[in-house]
């Protein structure tokens, strides 16, 4: 399939898309992802949404009390549009960094960008200088909008040809304060379907980052794959989670897929699962979108009273271990909807709600996407046997100018780097990722499920779970430990106690030789800026002997 002409001036993106021959192959011929050839999603989530249920209706919430309805943030958008163009020169095509944490001008000048033809490039606002610079070195950004309280890393980034505005901080230059006496209406650009809306970067723990390219029909199709035939979401509800706007969970489950439908959403800068709670009953949040730690931790806490007007909740990020779905489950009626999706695939692919959920099961593939499990020829391997995962749908990897390329896809399908089995009914079991795997004494033991394991120990709050190397086994399990409040961890007795009693716990659950026969407590587990646990700087410090 050819791409159709492009709206883009600054032609970057279209010149540093992969080979073709190196591309997924597209899935697009169910019904709910067909698209005309000339789509701007930003028209698609506001101005469409307007023209059919008005410009009064509640869109975007902050804990401050700020209230904006979809009128008032299209209004606002086309602003920041006209600001773009008139004040920085943006033409179609050029790359826009955006630094901000969770809050109402994120999204409008999200918005904003896209409506001008510009390509966003959200970035985790926690991103030191030499992240940032990476960043700017790949995705070679001509305007970078930051929030005023991020703004000294972004500056010390140095990112060569990139002009800098804030907002937020009032200062005569302030971005919002110049679009506040620019027209409330912008005609959008023509935008193809397949031009380049968004550069995410993968939140990988090592190595150089990758920026992925995805299209604005893509941008819809997760809305229209995932959302509505999982998630399901209605005009009443209200969104909230915890990760951030730059994250593509995040995207997703806090603008995209409550915009697609007309429904409102609570941003959040920053919050404490008791915080979390907080706001979910003070704003009657209905659609929920956080991590498994965060759900386990609410129900910890005791603020599961504090949750009765939830009617989703997903989990991602981390696997969901069956325990705390029970829990949860137990706790407050609500089916937690696990799902694995990736940045290269922009959201979910993989995942089930209501009745069609297996606890402990990642669940089956979205509507629109295929999934099967392939050893490392890519030859599909029966049910029940481990391998890797692929998959395909109407979203696919595409790297900016990166040979990783040739590793995430193969055969035309998207090899996601997890350890998968699926049974006879189609349900994905999730393993480990695939170079999680742990091989002791020629046994293959998935870090996952001594997680699992040990999550289902009521003094265990969070764990993780890697291999330590040696000689006689090759690798011994070792699990890092945070123990909820008020379990026994004084004195080394008690220690050497809780780590005997924790090893014999999982003995119970599983089999035997599949026990971590080190175990460590610490405080927290290392996480990235997504709230992934990276494992490899706890094999690092396992390795140091520490």
């Amino acid at each position: 399939m050819d791409l159709s002409p492009s709206a883009h001036v600054d032609t970057f993106c279209r010149d540093n898309l992969p080979p073709r021959e190196l591309w997924p192959e597209l899935v697009l011929d169910h019904p709910d992802v067909q698209y005309p050839e000339l789509l701007n999603c930003a028209d698609e989530l506001l101005d469409r949404v307007i023209e059919d249920l008005g410009p009064e209706r509640p869109c975007v919430l902050a804990p401050d009390g700020t209230r904006w309805s979809y009128g008032e943030l299209l209004g606002r958008a086309s602003q920041v549009a006209h600001t773009l163009v008139e004040d920085h020169g943006l033409v179609p095509g050029n790359r826009v960094l955006l630094r901000a944490p969770n809050n109402p001008w994120l999204v409008a000048i999200w918005f904003g960008v896209l409506k001008a033809g510009g390509v966003v490039i959200p970035t985790m606002p926690l991103l030191r200088p030499r992240e940032l610079s990476a960043v700017g070195d790949i995705a070679r950004p001509t305007l970078a909008i930051c929030d005023h309280r991020f703004l000294d890393d972004l500056l010390a980034a140095g990112v060569p040809g990139m002009a800098v505005a804030s907002f937020g901080g009032g200062d005569a230059d302030d971005l919002v304060l110049a679009a506040a006496s620019r027209p409330s209406s912008f005609e959008s650009v023509r935008t193809a379907a397949d031009d380049v809306a968004m550069l995410a970067f993968t939140s990988g723990t090592t190595g150089r980052p990758k920026a992925t390219m995805h299209f604005h029909r893509d941008v819809l199709a997760i809305a229209d794959t995932f959302s509505r035939h999982v998630l399901c979401p209605r005009p009443d509800d209200v969104f909230t989670g915890t990760p951030p706007v730059a994250f593509t969970f995040g995207l997703g489950g806090e603008v995209v897929f409550p915009l697609r439908v007309g429904a409102s959403t609570l941003l959040v800068e920053k919050a404490t699962p008791d915080q979390l709670a907080d706001l979910i009953a003070e704003h009657g949040v209905t659609v929920c979108f956080t991590a498994p730690t965060a759900y386990r931790a609410m129900i910890a806490s005791g603020q599961v009273h504090k949750l009765r007007t939830l009617r989703r909740a997903v989990s991602a990020g981390e696997h969901l271990p069956a325990a705390t779905w029970e829990a949860f489950h137990e706790a407050t009626g609500v089916r937690l909807i696990d799902g694995i999706g990736s940045t290269e695939m922009l959201h979910i692919f993989i995942g089930s709600s209501d009745e069609d959920i297996r606890p402990g099961s990642t669940g089956r593939p979205v509507p629109g996407y295929e999934a099967r499990v392939v050893d490392d020829d890519g030859h599909e391997v029966p049910d029940g046997e481990p391998g890797r995962l692929a998959v395909k749908g109407p979203t696919g990897c595409r790297y900016l100018a990166d040979e990783r390329q040739r590793d995430y896809v193969r055969d035309g399908w998207n090899i996601t780097g997890d350890t998968f089995s699926r049974d006879a009914e189609g349900y994905f079991w999730y393993q480990a990722r695939s170079d999680d795997m742990i091989v002791s004494s020629g046994y293959n033991i998935s870090g996952a499920e001594v997680e699992e394991a040990l999550a289902t120990h009521p003094d265990v709050l969070e764990c993780a779970v890697v291999a330590v190397p040696d000689a006689a086994r090759g690798s011994l399990v070792k699990a890092y430990v945070v123990l909820a409040d008020g379990a026994a961890r004084a004195g080394a007795g008690a220690g050497a106690a809780k780590v005997r009693e924790l090893q014999d716990h999982v003995k119970a659950q599983i089999a035997p030789y599949k026990y971590p026969r080190q175990v460590e407590f610490i405080d927290r587990l290392p996480r990235t800026s997504t709230g992934k646990v990276q494992r490899f700087r706890l094999r690092d410090l396992a390795g140091s002997g520490r």
